[in-house]
Formats: C-alpha cells, sequence, structure tokens
C-alpha cells in the first residue's frame, strides 16, 4: 500500500532485512515470494464507483482502480522505499527529474527558492530554463557553508523552499544537514534533500530534520544501469497528499517492471553500497598519492573539508570519486579513452565502474562561469567507482594516469580529411562519418563522429590557444578567427 505509512521501519530491523521485505510479503492468492509484475491498466470494480478490495489498497486507501493512480507493482516499491528511508510516504515518478518537478510543483507562481550552488546539472538546467521562466518562480544558487551569507539571500514572504544536495554533484561538497534543517525552520522553509550519491543506506535526511528527500532510483537505488526512475519521500501527510494528486495529474508513473526491476536492485543495496564505498575509498587513496593528479573531492579522506560533517552524519561515504588532472583537457581526455575496466558513460551508482568529463558531459547545460566559480574544469573527472574487484579497478585508473594525449590536429588546409566547410556544406570524403556543423570558415577536429556536440559543448568557454592569425582551439576543435557562435545551429 503505496501511501499508507511504514508499519515497520528500520528502528524495528535491519537495513538489509527491511529492503528484502518490507511491503514485498508472498503474494496472498499464489503465495509467490517475488512481487509480481501487475501490467493490468485497470482493475474491476464491485459496483459503480465502488473499488472492490484485493487485499492490498491503492493509491487512496481504497481498492486498486486504474493503474496511473495506483499499482501493485509500484506500490510495494514506495512501501519498501518509505521505509529504507525512515519515512512515512513514497511517491515514485518516471524518473529523478520527473520527481524533481513534482516537488517543484508545490510551489506557487512568484514563489523564490534558495539552492545549492553545485547542484546537478539537469537540475540546475530545469530550475534555470524552465521553472523560472515558465512559472516565475526565482532561484538564488548558493553555498550554505555560510550561513550569514544566506541570511541576506532570504525574501520574507517569498522565500518557500530551501534544495540541497549532500554531497553534491559533482564537487562533493558536504552540507550539514542539520544545521540547514535549523535554518529553514527558523524562516519557515521547506528542506529538501537530493539523497542520490549517498543511497538510504548511508545517509536518512528525514532523521537529520529534512521535511522532503528525493532519489534518482536510476542510480544506486537499483544499481544496474537498467532502470529510468524517481522517488520522493516524505513524513507529512500533507506532502504526501499533494504529491500524490501530482503524480496521478502529470501521470509520470514508472511501469510496474521498472519498480519490479528497482525493488529487486533495493534488495542488494546494503550489500552493493558496502562494496562501493570500500572500493571508492581505495580509489580515493590511491589517487591522492599520483602525482598526475592535482586534487581529490571525497568526503573519507581526511583531506576533505567536511569529512568531519560527513563522518556525522552519515554512515559512510558512498561512491562516487572526483579529482583533477595534471595536464588539463588533453590529458583528462587521454585518461578517459584509455579507460577499460570503466566505462566512459554519464549516470552514475551501478555496479560497473563509470567515468566521465562533467565539464563537457553532465555539467555542459550549466553555464560556463557558474562551471568557473563552482569548480568545474576541463581537467576535472568524475568517477563513479563500482563493484568490481578491487586490484582491476586500481589498474585500470593507474595504466590510463599513464596515458599521454594524442597530438592536436594540424590547422592547415591541406590535411583537410576531418574538414567541415560552410561554403559547399560537404564533409570530406574521407570523413564520411563526420557530423554536419554550419558556419563561416572551417573547423577541423580530430573526432569527426558527434562534432557538433564536441562544438556545442566548447563554444562557451574560453579557448585554450589563439594562434596569430586569431583562430581559436579548444583542444581538438579548430575554430577560424572569423567564425561566430551565431553562425552555428
Amino acid at each position: 500500500m503505496s501511501s499508507a505509512a511504514s508499519q515497520y521501519v528500520d528502528e524495528h530491523h535491519g537495513f538489509g532485512t527491511t529492503a528484502i521485505h518490507e511491503g514485498q510479503a508472498p503474494d496472498e492468492h499464489t503465495g509467490a515470494v517475488a512481487v509480481p509484475i501487475t501490467l493490468a491498466s485497470t482493475f474491476a470494480q464491485a459496483s459503480p464507483g465502488v473499488v472492490a478490495g484485493r487485499g492490498q489498497a491503492n493509491s487512496f486507501g481504497k481498492g486498486w482502480e486504474y493503474s496511473r493512480t495506483g499499482n501493485p507493482t509500484r506500490g510495494a516499491l514506495e512501501r519498501a522505499l518509505a521505509a529504507c528511508e525512515k519515512g512515512r510516504f513514497a511517491v515514485c515518478y518516471s524518473s529523478g527529474m520527473a520527481a524533481t518537478t513534482a516537488v517543484t510543483h508545490l510551489l506557487q507562481h512568484g514563489d523564490h527558492v534558495l539552492c545549492i550552488d553545485d547542484v546537478y546539472g539537469g537540475t540546475q538546467r530545469y530550475f534555470r530554463q524552465t521553472v523560472h521562466p515558465t512559472y516565475a518562480i526565482d532561484f538564488d544558487f548558493t553555498d550554505f557553508g555560510d550561513f550569514s551569507k544566506v541570511e541576506k539571500l532570504v525574501r520574507p514572504g517569498k522565500t518557500k523552499l530551501i534544495w540541497i544536495e549532500s554531497p553534491t554533484n559533482p564537487m562533493l561538497k558536504v552540507t550539514d544537514i542539520r544545521a540547514v534543517s535549523e535554518f529553514a525552520k527558523k524562516h519557515n522553509l521547506l528542506l529538501v534533500v537530493d539523497n542520490t550519491f549517498m543511497s538510504p543506506y548511508f545517509q536518512n535526511p528525514l532523521t537529520l530534520g529534512a521535511d522532503i528527500v528525493v532519489h534518482s532510483i536510476t542510480k544506486y537505488i537499483n544499481g544496474h544501469s537498467d532502470v529510468v526512475g524517481g522517488v520522493v519521500i516524505t513524513n507529512s501527510e500533507d506532502i504526501n497528499t499533494k504529491l500524490r494528486f501530482i503524480q496521478n495529474g502529470i501521470g509520470a508513473v514508472p511501469a510496474p517492471f521498472d519498480c519490479y526491476m528497482a525493488l529487486r536492485g533495493l534488495k542488494t543495496l546494503h550489500v552493493r553500497m558496502a562494496t562501493h564505498a570500500k572500493n571508492a575509498q581505495a580509489v580515493a587513496e590511491f589517487l591522492e598519492a599520483h602525482p598526475a593528479v592535482e586534487k581529490v573531492c571525497y568526503p573519507g579522506l581526511k583531506s576533505h573539508p567536511q569529512h568531519e560533517i560527513a563522518k556525522n552524519q552519515a554512515s559512510g561515504f558512498g561512491g562516487m570519486v572526483t579529482f583533477y588532472v595534471r595536464g588539463g583537457l588533453e590529458k583528462a581526455r587521454a585518461f578517459l579513452e584509455n579507460l577499460e575496466v570503466f566505462t566512459l558513460a554519464e549516470s552514475l551508482g551501478a555496479v560497473e565502474s563509470l567515468a566521465e568529463s562533467p565539464a563537457i558531459m553532465t555539467h555542459a547545460s550549466v553555464p560556463a562561469e557558474v562551471r568557473k566559480e563552482i569548480g568545474i574544469s576541463d581537467s576535472l573527472i568524475r568517477l563513479s567507482v563500482g563493484i568490481e574487484g578491487l586490484p582491476d579497478i586500481i589498474a585500470d585508473l593507474e595504466r590510463a594516469l599513464a596515458a599521454e594525449p594524442k597530438a592536436s590536429a594540424s590547422h592547415n588546409d591541406s590535411s583537410g580529411t576531418n574538414c567541415i566547410c560552410h561554403h559547399h556544406q560537404q564533409v570530406a570524403p574521407t570523413a564520411p562519418t563526420a557530423t554536419m556543423v554550419r558556419g563561416r570558415g572551417v573547423i577541423y577536429t580530430r573526432y569527426v563522429v558527434n562534432a557538433k556536440e564536441e562544438l556545442y559543448a566548447r563554444l562557451e568557454r574560453p579557448p585554450t590557444s589563439v594562434d596569430e592569425d586569431g583562430d581559436a582551439s579548444w583542444g581538438p576543435v579548430v575554430i577560424c578567427a572569423a567564425t561566430t557562435w551565431e553562425d552555428f545551429e
């Protein structure tokens, strides 16, 4: 039953027991031990307007009625997630961003939100480019380490909500959730914590004073790179009622099969997270001692500025590691292109290790000046450390760190193989897989596949070099002096 408060929470059972059993009793009709995947879109009613009981309740405390409103498989997942997060209510959505969208629907036209400055790129993009212009909801992005500065941003009567991540994505800054909760209560604000990076196994923000917890189920909760989903968890019956109405109204619900897969992943979360954290700690210590690495960000390191806060509010440090490689973009690219155990891909929290460049990938949509202020440079690399064998993970990192950057492409028309020219709008025959980009002058790139994406990712930040002719180079991309941003579609 997805809306009713969980019958027992973690104080009665260990996390693993809760994750495996809460909301997942053997099926009363068949005795099936695994939660059935209920694919039905609608359910029979005993009489017009009277929903027949089925031994379980739907979202509104009745028998099941319609799967957008409530579904038995989704109900089992919601109940289990609420219990694991030590909350009363959980509402699942079709993605983490759908969950974020649902929370913003608690706000009204003209409201104001205080948001952590280092926030997931998709969240920041949604807040800046959709919520603000569409609903006239204002956002201030700030660091919650200095409340005297945050105090000045509060707009009496307008500020309604605080949104934080702890640790943040991608810089892994840790925010004192208890302190932010006290600040929020002082100003009568809702506190929302995106707990995706820590998972409910390592951190429970509701017990630290948060009003709402958000997760991308896609990440650690599911943990196998094969489900997209999100969840909002709260102890407030009023907030739960509103969120469930939003869930039903906008229809952003996860499919029953996805709910089943997420439940299956949740059962092993405690085992996986322990290994993620063990491997990540070893990786962070290895990188911190490596001469090719400039700086490592990981809450489990004593060098991390919020290490003590992390120790006090979480039972572990998670599986994410961020670091700066010496040598700038070209060295970072060489590292990423020479990984074998790690997969170069966006996302995180899966059993396999993933690596990415936030500046070009997950946070490319964040304005360049904001990236610079936060610390997201071209040399920054984010690792989602998986649960493979630790010696294999370390060996892969060591090998990739030793890789040398490839020579930059020569800016010479005669070399021409990777030339994309505006005048005749065609790609050189020797590069048939190149993506066409329109603009004056000539663009040369060694990376002919996805050349357009490469260009878009780089144009908003300063070039790495400008030659005597005024031609600018963004690593592998060279743009003639006559070219401007407006020339490209």
